[in-house]
């Protein structure tokens, strides 16, 4: 086996938004180990492959979704478009030989961040908290009676994809973020980032969505600035109930949160909270 080469990573910040986002571009996506090792035996048995068999592998990866869903809208014809595509939608679309010849042996964050041990939990802290956002948009669709379901499900998920990019390609300055919000944790994270990053991140998945030409659904539910909008709130709420509960439900910033949730879900705050309690159990 070859040994790991030193990732190149940025040290300092890029001037602004359109910097970082003509960087993050072309930029290499890594995945986990896990899934690059998956699709390598899947690929050693590719004729009794099927579209189901290699979503299961790719949705329990929030960069390998994300890494899918751009090379399928960016191979869609100028002026063609779905409001709705999930993973098992794109493999079909796409076919199982292509998509195979377009994505060849993966690599993965941990060959990329072996010499930044920091960094590389706090991505997989990242990725674990998208699951978890993922797991509460779908209790709360599915209480809502919402028809998109599994679009809400995929917004929540992505949703800090951007963050996970920066873990990935700017470690440091990642960590200073960090850093900075454990020293002073009344810090408003957008203006951590704008003092470190020169913009927000917010901002970086937005451009870098609709620049990839993401699904037109996925990139509107996706926009915090649609907060009025229920199937927003849904995400928006979901992404927020897994920051603060990460590390256990006495998080200050919760009670807010549930009241939140529970004029979402049309429920009084007490309801609310059990069912929350109840979709984490379920997990």
């Amino acid at each position: 086996m070859a040994p790991v080469m030193p990732a190149a990573y940025l040290t300092a910040p890029l001037a602004d938004l359109a910097a970082w986002t003509r960087y993050f571009r072309d930029a290499e996506i890594p995945v986990l180990a896990s899934t690059s090792h998956a699709l390598e035996a899947l690929r050693a048995n590719e004729d009794n492959v099927d579209a189901a068999m290699l979503a299961e592998v790719i949705e329990a990866d929030p960069l390998m979704t994300l890494k899918l869903l751009a090379h399928v809208a960016g191979k869609r014809r100028p002026g063609t478009f779905t409001e709705t595509e999930s993973v098992t939608t794109s493999l079909v679309m796409t076919g199982i030989s292509p998509f195979f010849s377009s994505f060849g042996v993966q690599p993965s964050i941990e060959d990329r961040l072996h010499d930044q041990p920091d960094a590389l939990e706090g991505l997989r802290a990242l990725l674990r908290r998208a699951e978890r956002a993922a797991h509460f948009a779908i209790g709360f669709a599915v209480h809502r009676g919402d028809t998109d379901v599994g679009v809400i499900r995929l917004a929540a998920y992505l949703y800090d994809f951007a963050e996970m990019l920066m873990w990935c390609h700017a470690p440091t300055l990642q960590l200073h973020i960090a850093q900075a919000q454990r020293a002073d944790p009344t810090l408003r994270t957008v203006a951590v980032q704008r003092n470190v990053l020169n913009m927000e991140l917010d901002d970086l998945r937005q451009t870098l969505m609709k620049l990839w030409h993401l699904p037109e659904l996925l990139v509107r539910i996706s926009d915090n600035r649609h907060a009025d909008q229920p199937i927003v709130r849904n995400v928006l709420l979901a992404v927020r109930l897994a920051r603060h509960t990460m590390h256990g439900w006495d998080n200050p910033a919760l009670p807010d949160d549930i009241d939140d949730i529970a004029k979402l879900l049309n429920a009084v705050p007490r309801v609310a909270l059990a069912f929350v309690h109840k979709i984490d159990h379920a997990a």
